[in-house]
């Protein structure tokens, strides 16, 4: 698995992830699962606190090996298909609340390899999940045929060629596991439609899946511009800014569970891209 995993890297000329972290681990911790997928008082990734909308409650499930209440009848396929194509092994779609859209343009190695970690490395715990509240017409699961085809048009991320290994890993990380758009753009067709590719990490007011989050580009005066390096991965490591704050809400649980974790390696990519004029 590990050397299958290396694929990518090697093509975009890195080592493998720094500290002795898999490359399963890294993507889990950038997927953001522990932040979404576990609550206070329970089992780690056992289900994670409902996420309240104005289009109703979602209930993010149990994703531990448990074979009852988790995933653990899944098969690898299975996988595959639920984060690739945001297909339930029962043949049903999911709700985009779930950024299936952003993991869907991770490499099929990246997605075994978080597979792996996720059946080998993860307790299994039995906790059932409580289904959806939500309000009619969303409560209709068979509409969202439509919204995929309006909206669900998964490409890869392939390397830029004019780019180094550096930069390319960082917009993979961002674009792909790290699903960072979902937050930090505005989103098409008001608010229930992929995040607006043309205003990429330009800062969302807030819609009905997310909240307000700020503009995340290089430029110097509405983004982060002005940050050095050394200043993101101050951020990303410890959720302190450029002018001392402190970082609260949604994003403390980011810095707390996915980029505080990582390697530096992965987070000096991911400046890389996120300080690069495009």
């Amino acid at each position: 698995m590990r050397l299958a995993c290396t694929t990518l890297l090697a093509a975009l000329g890195l080592a493998w992830p720094a500290a002795g972290m898999e490359r399963g681990e890294l993507l889990f911790h950038l997927g953001g699962c522990q932040s979404c997928h576990s609550q206070e008082g329970a089992p780690p990734l056992s289900g994670g606190a409902p996420l309240v909308t104005p289009l109703g409650t979602f209930h993010p499930p149990n994703i531990t090996p448990d074979p009852k209440t988790g995933i653990g009848s899944w098969s690898e396929d299975d996988f595959l298909r639920a984060m690739g194509e945001g297909i339930a092994p029962d043949g049903s779609p999911y709700y985009p609340a779930f950024p299936f859209a952003s993991y869907a343009r991770m490499t099929q190695d990246d997605l075994r390899a978080l597979w792996a970690y996720l059946r080998n490395d993860v307790a299994p715990a039995e906790r059932p999940s409580p289904p959806h509240e939500l309000m009619f017409p969303f409560s209709i699961r068979t509409g969202l045929w439509t919204w995929r085809w309006l909206f669900f048009d998964p490409a890869p991320i392939d390397p830029d060629p004019a780019r180094d290994a550096s930069w390319n890993e960082g917009a993979y990380l961002v674009r792909g596991p790290g699903h960072c758009a979902e937050c930090h753009s505005p989103r098409t067709f008001w608010g229930l439609g992929v995040p607006d590719p043309g205003q990429e990490l330009g800062g969302n007011p807030g819609d009905l899946i997310t909240g307000r989050a700020p503009a995340i580009t290089p430029d110097p005066e509405h983004g982060i511009g002005k940050w050095s390096p050394e200043d993101l991965d101050t951020f990303l490591s410890l959720g302190m800014t450029s002018e001392g704050d402190f970082v609260g809400g949604e994003m403390a649980k980011v810095v707390e569970n996915a980029t505080g974790p990582i390697p530096a390696q992965a987070r000096a990519a991911i400046a890389s891209f996120l300080l690069t004029p495009r």
